[in-house]
């Protein structure tokens, strides 16, 4: 059954990837002379344009950085900013360009914040809740970019959006404050488990216990949590700004930002559900066929987003690979009791987006 599900994952793999060359193949024929015309303009950008798209990248990755760094800051952990962002780099180079790229950043994270001195608890709980607020960020700059340019808001699903954040931050901080809370939810499907795999009711139980309170040394307060949240939206908004600022790099007039907001929103919600390493071809289309729906023209969207993504996915990337052979030179950590890959596996659902 195993081996079954391992071939059938294998041709899915395969096939979403011919698909994808396909599409490629397909754009290319088609729009030949859209491209030919695009890296004409490519080949003399402003350069000072150039170098604020460059600084909004890097920002951007900053305030990522910094949003995770509040967060265990929040639980007595106080990493050096220069570690924070080489991490924040180098999981965002193994989630964008490794197949299963999310669980191998989400590994990363958290053996490098137990590194810092973060007790398995609390590092997951880092993971976790930069997942959550990250996600909704997101979301609030796509309502407010739809809102700003005129779209019918569906105040009915804006509501039940914002109460699922609010809800899920204030449990993620509720049993960091109340472990007895998760232990008296888990005691029973922990049972069950037990009973399933012929164990006695309570094993496991102490190894629980002992994770959960070590959450207690989390205390998000508002102050902290505030910050964080307007840190994660600084992230996207940074980002989109270094598309809106490709569009001067090129020489060409900006389409509207809120036409951009939207173009790139629609474009990293695709990028989420894609197979292929770092969306490509998935990302570059939604991001073309979004601004040519804002009013630019076909060569000035082709240009602005293969420049976008020279920087974003060669530029960033790169410097998160670098980042990553940095972290790999540090001695490894003292060995713990907790095995790592359960603790991960915790909260692999709930990894950052970046």
């Amino acid at each position: 059954m195993t081996s079954l599900c391992t071939r059938r994952r294998r041709w899915l793999r395969s096939a979403g990837i011919v698909a994808v060359v396909a599409l490629l193949a397909t754009e290319l024929v088609l729009g030949w002379s859209s491209l030919a015309g695009a890296l004409q303009q490519l080949r003399t950008p402003h350069l000072g344009w150039l170098a604020l798209a460059v600084g909004a990248a890097l920002a951007s990755m900053g305030a990522y950085a910094r949003m995770q760094r509040h967060l265990l800051q929040s639980a007595g952990v106080k990493p050096p900013l220069i570690d924070n962002v080489r991490l924040a780099y180098a999981a965002h180079s193994l989630n964008e360009t490794l197949p299963g790229g999310p669980a191998f950043s989400t590994q990363l994270n958290y053996q490098q914040m137990r590194r810092f001195g973060a007790s398995p608890a609390v590092a997951s709980w880092t993971i976790a809740l930069s997942g959550i607020l990250s996600g909704a960020a997101l979301a609030v700059v796509t309502v407010g970019s739809a809102l700003a340019a005129g779209g019918a808001a569906e105040w009915g699903d804006l509501a039940a959006l914002l109460v699922a954040a609010v809800l899920l931050t204030l449990g993620v901080r509720r049993v960091a404050k109340r472990p007895e809370i998760a232990e008296a939810l888990l005691r029973t499907p922990l049972a069950w488990i037990n009973r399933l795999r012929r164990r006695p009711a309570q094993h496991g139980h102490d190894r629980i216990r002992g994770f959960l309170d070590q959450l207690r040394a989390a205390r998000l307060t508002p102050g902290r949590g505030a910050a964080a949240a307007l840190l994660a939206v600084l992230n996207w908004l940074l980002d989109a700004l270094c598309l809106w600022l490709c569009f001067r790099a090129i020489g060409e007039q900006p389409a509207g930002l809120t036409a951009v907001l939207l173009a790139f929103c629609a474009a990293m919600a695709a990028g989420t559900i894609t197979i292929v390493p770092g969306g490509l071809g998935i990302i570059d289309s939604a991001l073309i066929l979004g601004l040519l729906a804002g009013g630019a023209g076909t060569s000035a969207a082709v240009a602005t987003v293969v420049l976008y993504r020279i920087i974003s996915f060669g530029f960033i990337i790169g410097i998160g690979w670098l980042s990553w052979l940095r972290l790999r030179r540090r001695p490894a950590p003292a060995p713990v009791k907790e095995e790592p890959a359960r603790v991960v596996a915790a909260s692999a659902a709930m990894s950052a987006i970046y």
